[in-house]
């Protein structure tokens, strides 16, 4: 605008008053904390118990258990071709701790493919067991007989899980149940005659086993520790049993994770620029959120201590129909004493909702916080967005048992680290550089460690896209 030019308005005529736009470059605007989307509720780090590791390391020390490899086994997809991995056969109980490379090549090259349709029964309950079934693809149903002679589902199978693997210890073993393919199944086929064909050119194959042969053999309770000797209900005067509780000679050590980021910040930035707000405070709230909600993905996703990768497989459980139905939740509550939370990524919430007013049931809530959680048979289930959904649109809830009391899953940290903000937690100061560049290092310290197995369950492949 040159000058003495009248300024107008919209509607054309002559502007009578200041205008707001110019007004604003005198004004103190009022202005919000810098905000982030990545910020979650992060429940499960305020609902975990935290344990001070002194040294990073924590020890769980059990019972001797002669248990052995319950895993799940990976495969390779080239085209239609399924094959799986020569170290994967380590995850079946007879091949644990199996060293040799190229005998688990040998009896890898040795699987066959095979296709079963919906509905195709896999196995059947009487026979002889003669082939080992490696799950690739698909949801296997395991049936059984019912209580009046008809057909009851004892479990379902799926991608990554095997059956049959009693083959290559008993040569008598027979099914116990029928194996029934309820979706189209990919499936690879080990016979035990092949196993037995590599055995007798293999001494170590043969000699490993032997030994897990005997393992069985060892009194065990049903969780496969070393029963404990007792006598009951006795009188008179017998011979009072001998014993002893035997430890594990190789107990499992936590070491504290870390999760680390250099923060940079521009003095001149930090001189002038901290009213109202503190510039250097700002940024370094906002890089510890951050670092939370890492800390958290791993504590949920890491392949070393995170919950989905180290729930034991006989505590993995399968939907019957795909969906979270109650009756599946209800199935994970069942298999731990005193469950105190529910985790699920909250679509997976949304399709618990769906599934419960289809039946008319309505869920109670209770207030943690502030917050109003839905609850099942009085366990909360938590929203946790780091439990990961697939393409598929399938993921997993997870059941807890919490606290070192309960034999439970425990979260550790180390308090009292230097420049400490919060337990764990720390900013320490690393100077200035040359281009007035001042660094701030900001670390976390953290794990999370499963005391007894049945202390954490998951419902796998939990689909979350199904709508009726």
């Amino acid at each position: 605008m040159s000058v003495g030019e009248e300024v107008r308005t919209e509607q054309g005529r002559p502007q009578q008053s200041l205008g707001t736009a110019a007004a604003r470059n005198l004004a103190t605007t009022t202005k919000s904390a810098p905000q982030m989307q990545e910020i979650s509720s992060r429940w499960l780090l305020r609902m975990l118990p935290w344990v001070n590791v002194q040294g990073g390391t924590y020890r769980v020390n059990r019972r001797l258990s002669y248990a052995v490899g319950d895993g799940r086994v990976t495969f390779v997809k080239t085209g239609d071709r399924v094959e799986v991995i020569p170290d994967e056969l380590r995850e079946l109980p007879a091949l644990r701790s199996y060293e040799d490379d190229d005998v688990l090549s040998e009896l890898a090259q040795r699987c066959q493919q095979r296709e079963f349709a919906p509905g195709q029964v896999i196995a059947s309950f009487g026979a002889r067991t003669e082939e080992v079934y490696l799950l690739a693809h698909g949801r296997v149903e395991k049936v059984g007989t019912g209580p009046y002679g008809d057909d009851a589902v004892l479990g379902v199978l799926a991608d990554g899980a095997y059956f049959g693997d009693q083959a290559l210890l008993d040569p008598d073993a027979i099914w116990e149940y029928t194996a029934r393919a309820a979706t189209t199944c990919t499936v690879l086929v080990l016979p035990r005659q092949d196993v037995e064909q590599v055995a007798e050119r293999s001494d170590a194959l043969r000699e490993h086993l032997r030994e897990q042969r005997a393992i069985p053999s060892q009194r065990t309770n049903k969780y496969g520790e070393k029963e404990i000797d007792l006598a009951a209900g006795h009188d008179g005067e017998p011979d009072i049993p001998h014993t002893f509780v035997d430890y594990d000679a190789r107990p499992r050590e936590y070491e504290l994770s870390i999760a680390q980021t250099v923060l940079r910040i521009h003095t001149r930035v930090a001189d002038l620029y901290n009213q109202p707000m503190n510039q250097t405070e700002q940024q370094i709230r906002l890089t510890v959120e951050a670092l939370k909600e890492r800390q958290e993905h791993e504590l949920v996703n890491n392949r070393e201590f995170g919950l989905l990768n180290n729930c034991e497989y006989d505590q993995r459980l399968q939907p019957h129909d795909g969906v979270p139905s109650p009756d599946d939740l209800d199935e994970l509550l069942s298999r731990r004493r005193g469950t105190k939370l529910l985790l699920a990524h909250p679509r997976a919430i949304s399709a618990i909702g769906r599934e419960l007013n289809k039946r008319g049931l309505v869920p109670e809530t209770i207030d943690v916080g502030g917050n109003r959680i839905p609850t099942w048979r009085g366990v909360p289930i938590y929203p946790c967005n780091k439990i990961p959904v697939t393409p598929e649109r399938t993921t997993s809830i997870i059941a807890m048992r919490t606290g070192e009391a309960d034999q439970g899953v425990i979260g550790l940290q180390q308090a009292g680290i230097p420049d400490e903000i919060e337990p764990s937690l720390s900013v320490r100061f690393m100077g200035i550089n040359e281009q007035s560049i001042i660094k701030y290092l900001v670390t976390a310290y953290y794990s999370a460690a499963v005391l007894v197995p049945d202390a954490l369950g998951v419902l796998e492949n939990v689909e979350i896209g199904r709508w009726r």
